[in-house]
C-alpha cells in the first residue's frame, strides 16, 4: 500500500484531515457519560458502597476491573514506544513476568487481604496495616507515600492520552491550534508534527471531566461497571487494529521481516540490554500487590471463589493485550530505519516514542472510521486504570486520614462520602495541572512509580505471613523505600550535575547495570527484617486475631 497518510502525520495535508475520527470519540466519551449515569442508580448511598460496592462485585467483572485497572497508558502507549526503542525484550520485561506475578499476588495476597477486609470491615489496606500493627500513626506515614506514588501513575495516562490524541487528530484544526515550522537538525523547516492536532491539556481535561463524572456519582460500583464495559473495548479494538496494520503491511511475516531487514537488533532476544538488566525488570511487577486501588477492587469480591477467575485468565489477557503492542512497535522501528514511517520528534530531535502508536494508527489504518473506533480503545485503557486511582485516594483520605484524626464518629455515612468526593476533585485538579508540563517517557514514568510500590510489597506480603513482623519494622522498610526511591529519582531525573548513584543506558537509569528498583526493593527489606528481628513482637491478640489457630 501508499505510505502517503504520513504525510498527514506531519501536519503536511493541502486540506484539513477528516474529523470523523474525533466525531466517534466523542460518541464513546458519551457513551461513558450514560454508563456512569446509568450505574450510579444502583449507588446505595452508603460509604461502604461507595468505597467497596458492598462487596458485591461477581468473578467476570471483578476479572475486568482488576485486568482493566493494572492495564493503562503504560501497556498501550508505552510498550509500543519501549518496543520501538528497546525491542522484542520489552515482552521479557514486564508482559510474560507481569502475567505471572501478578497472578501469583492475586492468589498469595490478594485473597487473604480480601478474606480479612470481609472479616473486619476494611475499606482501605491502610486500614488493614494500623490493625495488624497496632500503630494509628502508621496510616499517617504510609498516607501521604502511598498518594505521592500514585500521583505519577496517574501522569501516566494523562501523558499518554495526550501524546496519542495528538498523533491521530494531526492535522484536523490546522487554523484553531496551529504550531510553527519544526526546523530539523539539518536546518531545514518542515510543517510541525502536530500542526492542527488536539493539544494535550484539551485532551486531558476532557478525560480527567468523563471520569471524574461517573466516579463522583457512583464511586467504585461505578467505576467497576465502567471499566467491564472498556476492557471489552479495549481488547477487541487492539486486536482488530493490530490485524489492520498488519495487513496494511503485507502481513504478519512481510511486517516482521521489514524490522529484520531495516532494525535486526529489535528482535534479539534481549537487545541492548544485559542479562543483569534484564532480571531486575522481574521485580517490577511486583507492584500489583501494594496498589491501594487494586487493594479496593480485591475488597469488592463477592466471595474467594470469585478470584478463580481472574488469577487464570488474567496473564492471558495480558498476552492478548501486549504483544500486538510490542510487534507494532517493532515494526515501527524498522519502518522509521527505512525512512518510510515519520514519528513526530522530542525537541532533541530524536523520535517521541509516546507518539509511535499514534503514528502507525494514522499510516496504516485507511478508515477514519477504524481510527476512530481503535482509539476508543486505547482511552478505554487509560480510563479503565484512572477512575480506580481516583476512587482509591478518595477513599484513603476520608478513611485514613481525615476520619482517624477527626474521630469515627465526627461524621455521618453521607459525610465520608462527600469528604472522598472532595478529595478526588482535588486529586484530579494537581494532576492535571502537572500534566500539562512537558512529558516524559511514559514507560520510564510508569518503572519508577511501579519500583516505588515493589518495594513496599514486602510489607504486604509478610503482613499476611509472617507473625513476627513488627511495627517498627514496617515503619523502617517504609522510610527506607521512601528515602531510596527519592535518592534515585533525583538522581536520574532532577540532577543536572554528574550523577551520583548511576548512569544513564539505552535511554535508561541504571545502578551498577540494573534497574533502581533492585536497591530500593533491598534496602526496603533489609530494613523490614533487620528491624523487627530487633524489636519486640506485636501482641497475641494481634497475631491471634491475624493468625487464629486452626483446630
Amino acid at each position: 500500500m501508499s505510505h502517503a497518510p504520513w504525510l498527514i502525520v506531519l501536519g503536511q495535508a493541502a486540506e484539513p484531515a477528516s474529523r470523523t475520527p474525533l466525531y466517534i470519540i466523542m460518541v464513546y466519551m458519551c457513551a461513558l457519560f450514560a454508563l456512569g449515569w446509568i450505574s450510579s442508580r444502583l449507588f446505595r448511598g452508603s460509604s461502604k458502597d461507595f468505597f467497596v460496592a458492598s462487596q458485591s462485585i461477581g468473578p467476570f467483572m471483578l476479572l475486568m476491573s482488576v485486568f482493566g485497572t493494572t492495564m493503562t497508558a503504560f501497556a498501550l502507549v508505552g510498550s509500543t514506544g519501549k518496543a520501538f526503542s528497546l525491542g522484542i525484550g520489552t515482552y521479557g520485561l514486564m508482559a510474560s513476568s507481569s502475567g505471572l506475578i501478578h497472578a501469583a499476588c492475586f492468589f498469595f495476597v490478594g485473597i487473604r487481604m480480601w478474606s480479612f477486609g470481609k472479616k473486619y470491615g476494611y475499606v482501605t489496606q491502610i486500614q488493614f496495616f494500623r490493625d495488624r500493627f497496632e500503630s494509628k500513626g502508621l496510616g499517617y506515614l504510609m498516607f501521604p507515600i502511598l498518594v505521592g506514588l500514585i500521583i505519577p501513575y496517574l501522569l501516566v495516562g494523562l501523558i499518554g492520552a495526550g501524546n496519542y490524541i495528538g498523533g491521530v487528530t494531526a492535522g484536523m484544526f490546522p487554523e484553531t491550534f496551529s504550531l510553527p515550522e519544526k526546523v530539523l537538525p539539518s536546518g531545514k523547516e518542515i510543517a510541525h508534527p502536530l500542526n492542527g492536532s488536539i493539544p494535550a491539556w484539551l485532551t486531558g481535561l476532557v478525560i480527567s471531566a468523563v471520569v471524574l463524572f461517573y466516579v463522583f456519582l457512583g464511586g467504585v460500583r461505578s467505576a467497576a461497571w465502567a471499566n467491564t464495559f472498556q476492557t471489552i473495548v479495549f481488547m477487541i479494538m487492539g486486536l482488530v487494529g493490530f490485524l489492520v496494520i498488519a495487513h496494511g503491511l503485507g502481513g504478519l511475516e512481510a511486517a516482521s521481516n521489514k524490522a529484520l531487514e531495516h532494525a535486526p537488533e529489535k528482535l534479539s532476544r534481549v537487545g541492548l540490554m544485559t542479562p543483569a538488566h534484564f532480571m531486575s525488570y522481574m521485580l517490577v511487577p511486583l507492584s500489583v500487590g501494594m496498589f491501594p486501588h487494586l487493594f479496593q477492587h480485591w475488597l469488592t469480591a463477592k466471595s474467594a471463589k470469585s478470584f478463580r477467575l481472574t488469577v487464570i485468565a488474567h496473564p492471558i489477557c495480558i498476552m492478548i493485550v501486549w504483544v500486538p503492542c510490542i510487534l507494532i512497535g517493532i515494526w515501527a522501528a524498522g519502518l522509521h530505519a527505512e525512512g518510510s514511517l515519520r514519528v513526530p520528534p522530542l525537541p532533541n530531535g530524536t523520535p517521541n516514542a509516546n507518539a509511535v502508536l499514534s503514528a502507525m494508527v494514522k499510516t496504516f489504518m485507511e478508515s477514519p472510521v477504524l481510527i476512530g473506533l481503535f482509539s476508543a480503545g486505547v482511552l478505554a485503557a487509560i480510563m479503565s486504570s484512572l477512575d480506580s486511582q481516583f476512587v482509591c485516594i478518595g477513599s484513603m483520605f476520608t478513611n485514613d486520614f481525615v476520619v482517624p484524626w477527626m474521630g469515627k464518629d465526627r461524621f455521618t455515612d453521607k459525610q465520608k462520602v462527600w469528604l472522598g468526593r472532595g478529595f478526588i476533585v482535588f486529586i484530579v485538579l494537581i494532576t492535571y495541572g502537572i500534566s500539562i508540563f512537558k512529558p516524559t517517557s511514559v514507560f520510564n514514568l510508569g518503572v519508577w512509580c511501579f519500583s516505588g510500590f515493589s518495594a513496599l510489597f514486602p510489607i504486604a506480603f509478610a503482613s499476611v505471613y509472617w507473625k513476627r513482623l513488627t511495627k517498627a519494622g514496617v515503619v523502617a522498610s517504609v522510610i527506607a523505600t521512601a528515602v531510596t526511591w527519592s535518592l534515585f529519582i533525583y538522581d536520574a531525573l532532577g540532577n543536572k550535575g554528574e550523577k551520583w548513584f548511576g548512569e544513564s543506558h539505552a535511554g535508561e537509569y541504571l545502578i551498577a547495570g540494573v534497574m533502581p528498583v533492585t536497591f530500593i526493593c533491598l534496602a526496603s527489606i533489609i530494613a523490614l527484617v533487620g528491624v523487627s528481628l530487633v524489636t519486640k513482637a506485636p501482641s497475641q491478640a494481634t497475631i491471634d486475631r491475624f493468625f487464629p489457630t486452626k483446630g
